[in-house]
């Protein structure tokens, strides 16, 4: 018979637990900000804009293409590819940076304060993209650099904090309500800078200015939002760290490699790292050249792709947390298998989907919606249960750099299908191969001797 006293005992620490995994989500808020206004929709444009002005002078998109070069490092680069080379080097440089970072963090006692202090760096980066103007590109891909990077480290620690402040049995619910939260107030500040820039002559704002004014507004957000989990969760001490000599760079290198050689006894961890890595980078190639797609194959203009973008938004919210509640009932591993199914779905539709078809393509935009959100924060708080302790950081980070490292993949094969086929409708089916290839890897773990072989306890669903 269970003891009435023993779970009285327990309350303090199960509402203490509540209290940090509350503060938790507001870091999804929080960097979600940079990731929609600022990554996703705004300083693409704004940044080839001012590269063109340097490299050609004034110019007018709708009479003039800017033809000639800047001259980066030595290279010959278009004003049109710039940042997309930054965005290569910097993914490339945190698929090499992150895994150490995850060793540190896991041999520190103060996971928070490294978590939060990237995010703040990152943020100040991002305010500081209000200075570029001119022909000052220069300033930009540098910010640019460095808030990526700080973003990919700062939500290597966020990921791992997940196992400290959940249960086995939670980490769905508050991943998914993590994820939830992110697109809710990324898709909030999103809509108030879409407003912003569409209405700059309402407002006595340039163009320019009003773009501008929306970066700065994602930093300050980021950075503001950051203090919530900052002061709500509390640093621990580290356990089941393996000894290693030197310092704590030297140690960190040498318990990445002695984690990279053990990763062989955990068969089943690696098997889910390398079906994530392909369903991922189908995932994030459908988000990235949805847009194109639309413009390009189905002829829509900019204001139904604005309109689209906010309802995957908002949609994804939803679609979050109906998953968190999906995988309580029938279990993770069958949740995630199931959104990948309907991915699949998605990129066959896509292909049939008639141009200046709005009601089709915005019903298409609602069936994303509710799958991206969904297999993201379960793919999150799946992995958690695969992680051996003592090396949470470490793992995600591998986690977000086997991601950052892989994520060419997909545009790849989008570019040369749409190159060879010259159109984009058997390009975005062939994504398909991603989805189908993370199937079949993913249907191959067996979740329960995975989390066992692990040395976690099993959730009562799996």
């Amino acid at each position: 018979m269970s003891n009435p006293g023993g779970v009285a005992e327990l309350q303090p620490v199960w509402d203490s637990m509540k209290r940090e995994q509350r503060a938790w989500y507001w870091y999804d808020w929080a960097n979600s900000a940079y990731v929609t206004t600022i990554a996703t929709v705004l300083l693409s444009p704004y940044l080839i804009s001012v590269a063109e002005r340097d490299a050609c002078g004034q110019v007018s998109d709708d009479t003039f293409k800017c033809r000639e070069h800047l001259s980066v490092l030595g290279l010959s680069v278009s004003p049109g590819s710039l940042v997309f080379y930054v965005i290569t080097v910097s993914t490339i440089v945190s698929a090499l940076l992150l895994p150490v970072v995850g060793a540190a963090a896991d041999r520190s006692a103060r996971k928070k304060s490294i978590m939060a202090g990237f995010a703040w760096a990152g943020s100040l980066a991002a305010c500081g993209l209000f200075l570029v103007t001119g022909t000052n590109w220069q300033l930009g891909i540098v910010l640019l650099f460095i808030a990526n990077i700080c973003l990919g480290a700062s939500l290597v620690v966020y990921d791992a904090i997940l196992c400290q402040i959940a249960l086995p049995d939670d980490r769905d619910r508050v991943s998914s309500r993590g994820w939830a939260l992110g697109y809710l107030g990324g898709g909030l500040l999103l809509a108030i800078n879409l407003g912003v820039v569409m209405g700059h002559d309402a407002l006595g704002l340039s163009t320019s200015m009003a773009v501008r004014v929306s970066m700065l507004s994602a930093g300050v957000w980021w950075a503001v939002f950051t203090i919530i989990p900052y002061l709500g969760i509390r640093n621990r001490e580290p356990v089941a760290v393996a000894r290693e000599p030197g310092g704590l760079v030297r140690q960190s290198f040498g318990q990445l490699w002695t984690t990279l050689k053990d990763m062989r006894r955990y068969p089943a961890t690696l098997t889910f790292l390398v079906a994530y890595l392909f369903y991922n980078d189908g995932i994030q190639t459908v988000i990235a050249s949805s847009s194109t797609f639309g413009e390009k194959q189905l002829g829509f203009e900019t204001t139904v792709l604005i309109g689209t973008i906010l309802l995957v938004q908002f949609v994804a919210f939803g679609g979050a947390l109906l998953f968190g509640r999906l995988a309580r009932t029938i279990g993770t591993h069958k949740v995630i298998l199931g959104g990948l199914v309907v991915w699949m779905l998605v990129v066959v539709v896509a292909y049939f989907v008639p141009a200046h078809n709005v009601p089709i393509f915005l019903a298409l935009a609602v069936g994303i919606g509710l799958v991206m959100g969904g297999t993201q924060a379960l793919s999150r708080s799946f992995f958690s249960q695969l992680i051996p302790r003592g090396r949470e950081a470490e793992y995600f980070s591998l986690y977000q750099a086997g991601e950052r490292g892989t994520s060419w993949l997909g545009t790849l094969l989008f570019g040369l299908v749409h190159q060879w086929t010259d159109s984009y409708r058997p390009a975005i089916f062939a994504l398909i191969v991603f989805f189908l290839v993370g199937i079949l890897l993913l249907a191959r773990v067996d979740p329960r001797r995975g989390i066992e072989e692990a040395g976690n306890v099993v959730p009562r669903v799996v």
